[in-house]
Formats: structure tokens, sequence, C-alpha cells
């Protein structure tokens, strides 16, 4: 057998490469060749380098070896190539660049695309002819598993490929992927026979997809590309877990590119430091600022944290620099589809100067004409900043150029943490999953309306995955109950019973059932998206129910860049016409408002120690970050303290408001929120007192009308991790969080149809029906496991659980500094705005704040109060 590098395979792709000028990265190579081995693994390389390539590429040396004399001319060779991508844009992208390589080489392989974007005419082709590599998304590839025969489709597959699964990991469209994969390696390796050695069947037998296999089933890798992540090891071990069905013995292979991606971080500086800052406002006013940074690079992209600021801020720089008109674009989640499409490829062609965008940029498009990148606000995560930075210089030896735009001056802080935690590698983990039952549930649907699935077998095939490894043969029972009769609380209601059982084998029969359980497979749930339309017709995008309620016809909003007015809402359809109102309503989308992670709070927190010695001690700080808030730090400082690494600073202050209590863990609103319900908890158990809370990412605040009772005897005490748990249940109301949750867990898991395309449910009926079968399991069936399940994500996930315990550990080995300022701080200034968000319209808002600032400039640091 020839060395690897002698091999045909080998030998054409390097000659490609060497034709266009270019040789490939030792960590390519090395993925080639474990590809050529038939190992699994995960690739890590900074963005930009070409993971890509090192796996697509690898698949076609393997296809070349196999075939030396004929790879040119072979077509219809079956799907070879299985490709998961978190992203619609990122597959378009993914293949156009293969298909230019494939075409380069003379390869008679077609490439592709599988998403919620697929023409019905595409997927029938696919049907026909299945392609030799195949892009899809977590949900499409769930869709496919849903179809009859099905096994047919893969019984060719030799890789898979589960791009970004950085991202997709720690949600719950990762263990949509967890589950393809133990279904994929499980067609590999039926009961009794070895990995390699299937039986020839006479025919296809019911609930038994391994016998539509060829006699002789082809090996299968799986490989996971992954930019920024903390835990590798576990990233792999997650995808890779299924494996085992086949070769329990199977280790994976980490790949890590030896290469030095340059960033370059620079900070946009106000001209003058607001020393009561307060979030949000600043951005917009530095606009200007932006400008000659998009007017000095070929190409930029403008990243804001949320859709309604991106409206925002485009229609802001059209404002600022009219001469953009045309060469600016906006590009978010929310925008018709085939005007994101255009934006893409004229990003590509390096048609736009400049694109304001979201997160719908963030992953993997290779759009090398971009210079720079620009930041506004902080993205509350490394991983994230680093992700965002890869966007520009989008090669391996390009500096990735990205500018820091603070949203409010505190927020520089976390500019120069940034800058130490990129430069220190300090990057996030990203935890999987455990027992989400509402995806088993989905899971068991899927394979009930294809081909039926026998309990017993599948039982072991669901255990194979990370998620499911700690699944109890009781909690099966009561699932596969749950599927077939409604389970003790709903076995009185037919439509509840969607499985049959018909000697063993499990399947979905009722055609309605079907056809319900397609149209709603995935694990995105959101508040219910209307679309926008012109009444001359051309659709603009979409907007939330919840927003559009909030109209009347003739009031104006903006959206894609656009002015519109509401006309009126036909058919789920926002009917629209041009708006020249000069002021209009940007919409507000869900889940805006990123949190702190771990890794940029303990920067955060180390950073503040240079901002007290050069306070304190006159040292010049190493960040011009830091050196520019030196007003603020200084007040900070007269006024009270700045907390060291290893302190807890808490301030007691009294205004006509009441008596304020402020605590500044540095942890990230959701932790916040959770510690602040747990302190009001302990504190009230001390005394008759009630509260009202407020929080940011930097700390909380309790407000009373009467004394706080926090002193130095009893503050480490209210702060202990002990008796956490039973305190949370009782501190918030977690029953009325988790029946929000279970609204979500309940769409997933098939209790609640959300209704047929174009006919959606209101979100108030959807959270009333799900109310209703809380309750209902709550009474007649507490231990559900989808009611357990509820609970432990509003846990998990709303109060961080982990890391608040964490913090309170933290605490007790700190030092908690308590000081009594006699007006408001820096630090509390920005928590204080926030209270009254709730209360006031943007513009009121303002003023108040404006008020507020302007009375706080005037006093003495020795009295007065606000």
């Amino acid at each position: 057998m020839p060395a690897f590098k002698d091999t045909k395979g080998y030998q054409v792709i390097t000659g490609w490469l060497e034709g266009k000028g270019f040789r490939p990265f030792p960590f390519q190579e090395e993925t080639w060749e474990a590809l050529h081995g038939r190992r699994s693994g995960l690739v890590n390389a900074p963005t930009g380098t070409g993971k890509t390539f090192s796996v697509f590429l690898g698949a076609l040396i393997q296809f070349i070896n196999e075939h030396p004399k004929a790879w040119q001319t072979k077509s219809k060779n079956g799907l070879q190539l299985l490709w998961i991508t978190p992203l619609r844009a990122l597959a378009k992208d993914i293949g156009r660049a293969m298909e230019e390589v494939i075409g380069e080489l003379g390869l008679q392989w077609q490439v592709g695309i599988r998403s919620g974007d697929t023409s019905a005419s595409d997927r029938q082709k696919q049907k026909r002819l299945v392609p030799e590599v195949l892009i899809i998304t977590p949900e499409s590839l769930h869709l496919l598993l849903a179809q009859k025969a099905y096994p047919d489709v893969f019984k060719s597959l030799r890789i898979v490929a589960a791009d970004e699964w950085h991202e997709l990991m720690a949600s719950k469209r990762g263990v949509q992927v967890e589950l393809a994969l133990s279904r994929l390696c499980a067609l590999r390796a039926p009961s009794g026979e070895t990995a390699d050695v299937i039986p020839i069947a006479t025919g296809s037998e019911p609930g038994n997809p391994h016998s539509q296999l060829a006699a002789r089933s082809s090996p299968l890798s799986i490989w996971g590309i992954s930019a920024t992540i903390g835990n590798l090891n576990q990233a792999m071990d997650v995808l890779l877990a299924p494996l085992k069905l086949i070769d329990p013995a199977q280790e994976g292979t980490i790949i890590r590119a030896d290469i030095h991606k340059e960033v370059v971080v620079e900070s946009i500086l106000p001209d003058e430091i607001e020393k009561y800052p307060w979030a949000g406002h600043l951005g917009i006013k530095l606009a200007e600022k932006v400008v000659p940074i998009i007017r000095g690079s070929r190409t930029t992209l403008i990243f804001i944290n949320t859709r309604g600021m991106s409206e925002l801020w485009y229609q802001t720089l059209l404002t600022v620099a009219p001469d953009l008109a045309g060469a600016l674009a906006l590009h978010h989640g929310s925008i018709e589809s085939e005007l994101r499409a255009w934006v893409e490829d004229a990003l590509h062609e390096g048609k736009m100067k400049a694109v304001v965008t979201t997160a719908s940029l963030d992953l993997g498009v290779d759009f090398r004409p971009v210079e720079t990148v620009i930041q506004v606000g902080s993205p509350k995560g490394v991983a994230r900043f680093l992700q965002r930075a890869g966007r520009s210089g989008h090669s391996p030896d390009a500096v990735s150029r990205i500018y820091f735009l603070p949203t409010h001056s505190l927020e520089l802080i976390e500019a120069a943490a940034l800058k130490s935690a990129v430069a220190e590698g300090a990057i996030e983990s990203r935890e999987p999953l455990i027992l989400c039952y509402d995806v088993l549930v989905q899971w068991l649907g899927t394979l009930a309306v294809s081909e039926g699935f026998r309990p017993e077998e599948l039982f072991q095939e669901v255990r194979a995955t990370h998620c499911y490894s700690e699944l109890t043969h009781d909690e099966w029972e009561e699932l596969l109950h749950f599927i077939t009769s409604g389970g003790r609380a709903l076995q009185q209601y037919d439509e509840y019973k969607k499985v049959v059982v018909e000697e063993g084998l499990y399947r979905i029969t009722g055609r309605r059932i079907a056809m319900r359980h397609r149209l709603h497979i995935g694990t995105i749930v959101s508040d219910a998206m209307l679309r926008v339309k012109f009444m001359g017709g051309g659709y603009v995008g979409m907007v939330e129910e919840s927003f559009v309620a909030r109209l009347e016809p003739g009031d104006s909003f903006t959206l894609a860049g656009r002015n519109l007015e509401l006309v009126a809402i036909k058919d789920m359809t926002v009917v629209v016409k041009k708006s020249n109102a000069k002021k209009t309503i940007v919409p507000s989308w869900m889940g805006g408002r990123l949190p702190l992670s771990a890794s940029l709070g303990r920067k955060l927190r180390e950073k503040l120690a240079d901002a007290v010695e050069q306070v304190a001690w006159g040292a010049a700080a190493p960040d011009v970050e830091i050196q520019a808030l030196h007003p603020l730090f200084a007040l900070q400082q007269s006024l009270s303290h700045i907390p060291r690494p290893g302190e807890l600073l808490i301030e007691q202050i009294e205004t006509r408001d009441g008596f304020h209590l402020f605590v500044y863990p540095f942890e990230g609103r959701l932790v916040h929120e959770a510690v602040a319900a747990l302190l009001a908890y302990r504190i009230s158990k001390q005394v008759p007192i009630t509260f009202s809370l407020a929080m940011n990412d930097y700390g909380f605040e309790l407000l009373s009308d009467q004394p706080i009772p926090v002193d130095d005897s009893n503050v480490y005490r209210l702060f202990s991790p002990d008796n956490l748990m039973e305190d949370i249940r009782r501190s918030v109301n977690a029953t009325e969080m988790a029946r929000r949750k279970f609204r979500d867990i309940a769409v997933i898991g098939g209790l609640i149809f959300t209704g047929y395309p174009g006919e959606h449910k209101k979100a108030r009926h959807l959270q009333a029906s799900a109310g209703l079968l809380f309750n209902v399991f709550s009474e007649y069936e507490p231990g559900n496991v989808l009611i357990r399940q509820a609970f432990q994500e509003v846990f998990d996930q709303q109060m961080e659980e982990g890391r608040l315990r964490a913090m309170l550990q933290r605490i007790q080995r700190s030092g908690i500094i308590l000081t009594f300022p006699q007006r408001l701080t820096p630090f509390c200034f920005p928590i204080k705005v926030d209270s009254l968000r709730e209360n006031l319209t943007s513009e009121k808002l303002e003023d108040r704040v404006r008020r507020m600032q302007q009375q706080l400039n005037k006093m003495s640091g020795e009295g007065g109060e606000l």
C-alpha cells in the first residue's frame, strides 16, 4: 500500500493547489491523512485558514484514491459527504466554493443544498438523484430522516462534517445532530453483526432500516470543524459519541492548526468621557467617527448585537454620510431571503463599501473583500468577538482588524478586557446539553413517521449519544407511554395518542399526524413571525407578532432600512406602504440582550486592578481604554471604591427614591438577576421588607422604602452557597418561569400544534395552551419528565445556577467592601437608569437621565441627594 503522499488523490489535489499558487497547511494534510485512514476527529483552526478545505479536499482525495482511473468520469456515486451547517447563508457560500473546486478538477460530483430555502422542485431532484455532497441544516437533516426509505439515501455515505460545531454543540440543534449521527451510525452496525458486514435482505423489512442497505456498508468518518472554543476535547467527545455503535474502541483525533492569526483591536474613543454613563445611547453619537473608517477600507462589516439597533444604525449612517447610499447595505435574519442573498453576493464581488449586520453574518461565510470589522457595543464574549474579527482579513496571512465602539463609556473597560483575553487565548467553553426530553420526543415521532422503530433497539442507540447517555429505562418507558397514549395525565385525549404499536413496531400511521409532525420538526421556537409585504407586491422581511400587535394602521416603522406605514394585517401578512414620516418605530425582536460570559467577566475584574493602580498611585495604565476612563474611575474612587480582584463592592445609598443597595459581582445579567432575588429573599427572612430589583452585566440593585439591613455581621451569610437551590426556589417565582419555559418545550415535543403555514396561532393562545397543559401535568403527573425539564432549564439557562454557585463560593473567599456614598456613583448610575427603562419612553428616559447627569455633575462630593 503506497504511503499517503504517494497516492493518486494526494498528488491530484496538491497539484491543483500548486497550479493556483497555494500549498496546503500542515493541519490540512494531517486531516487528509486521517481521513485516508478512516479516522474521525475534530479540526480546530482560526477563522479564514481553510478549515473547510481540510475536510472537503480530504473527501475528494479519498474518492480519487478509491477510483484512481475513473475519478474524473465516474458519476452518480450516491451521497459521499454530508455537510451539516448551522446557517442557510453559510450553506450557500460553502456550496459555491465546493462547486468551484469540483469544476476545476473535472469531477462529476454534484453539490446539493437542503435547508428551509430549498424549493420543492430542488428537493424532488435530490430525491431522484442524490448528490455526492449534501449541505444541510440540522432541521432539514431530521426532515430527510422523516422520509420513507431514508436509509437508501445514506447507504453510500462516507464522511459527515459538522461545521461550526462550537456554535451547534451547546444548543438543542446540537442535540438534533447527536441524534441524527446516532441513527447514521446505527445503520452501519446492526445488532449481532460486525461493523462492516451487513447481510443482504431479500426485501424491506419493516422496522429494520438496515435491511435496505447494501451488502457491505462503507466505513463512516465523522468530523467536527470548529474555530474558537475552550473545551475542545469535550466538543470532540460529544460529536463522536455515537461512533461507539460501530466501533467501541475507536478514538477521535484533534487536529489543531499551528497558525497565529494576528488580530488587531482598536477602540473608538469618545471625545469626552461621561462620568455618569448609561447603556445604549453613546454608540449612535459616535457614528461620525465610523464614516472615516468605512471610507478608508475596501469593505467593512459593522456588527450590531440586535436587529432593532442595526436598523437604527443603518439609517443613522445614511443620514451622516448620504454619499454611502447604494454602497451601504443592511443584513439580519428578519430581512427577506432574496435581499439577504443579494447582499451576500455583493459582498463576495466587492461591490459593497459597508454592511450593517447582526449575528446573521457571524459564521464562516468567506467574504475576502472585507478588510475591517467594527463591533458596536460589547459582544459579551471572547469567542464571539474573535469570530467577528475573523470576518476581516479572511485568509491565513492577512491581519484581522476590528474596531470596538462603546455604547456607553464604561463599556470601554470591556474593550480592554477583550484585548487581554484575545492575547491570552482565554476562550469560553460551550457546555453540551443533557437530557433534552422534548427533542427526544420529537425524534421518536420523526422515526415513527418514516420507517418506524423498535424500542429495545432504539434505546441503546439513543443512549450512545452524550445528551442521553444517562437516560434511565424508566424515563424511556415514560416517553414511550407518552407518545402512544398521552401518558398518565393525557390518556383520556385521543389527539395525544400519536404512535401506534404493530407487532412491536412503533409507527405513526395517521396522515394528518404525520403531516403535522413534519411541519414542525425543529428546535427554534420564537414568537410568531409575520411577513411584511408592500400593497403592490414584494416582500420586505419579517417582524414578530408581539411588535405588530402594538401598532395601529397609519403607524410608521423601519424594516430592512425602509420607512414603512402599516396599512393592515391580513392572513398573517403585514401589508405596508412607503412612509415619509420623519420619526418611525424600530422593531424589537426577542432575545436581543446577550449576557456577559464568565471568561470576559473574569478579565474585566482583573482590569479593574489597573484602574486602581492608575487612580491610587498615578501608575500609567497599560490600556488606552483605562487611561481614557481615568476621570470616571477617579470619581468612583472618591465617592466609593474600585474593587480589586478578590473584592466585592457593595454600595448603600439613600436618595429621594428610597434606600439603595448596589452590588458589583461583574458576573453577567442572568446571574445578577438570580442573586438579586436570592439576596432579597434572605434579607426578608430577617426583617419584613419589600424590594424592587434592577441589574446589568456589572451589578444589581435592591431598592426599598426602608433601610436595608446589610452590614459586617451578616453580609457573608447573605452570600452563602448553603441551601442555594432551596432558597432559589423560594426567592423567585420558579414555577412561573418554568411555566413560560414549558411553552417552548411543549412546542418542540409536539404537545402544541402551532398551526399550518400562513395560519400560525397567536403567541397568547400558545401560552394559554401551554399553561393549561402545565397545570394538568403539575396536578396529575407532577414527576413528568417535560415538567422536570422546564424547571431544570430555568435553573441552568435563565439563572446559570452553576455559575451562580461558583460566584458565591468566590465571594466567601473575597473581601467584601461596604461603602456608603452620599450620592450615585459612576458604577451604580447605569443600573439606576436601567431601572427607569420599564416606566419611561426612550425620549422621556433620555430627558430624565440628562437632568440626573447635570445635577450629579453640579453636586459636590460632600453632600446633596438625588
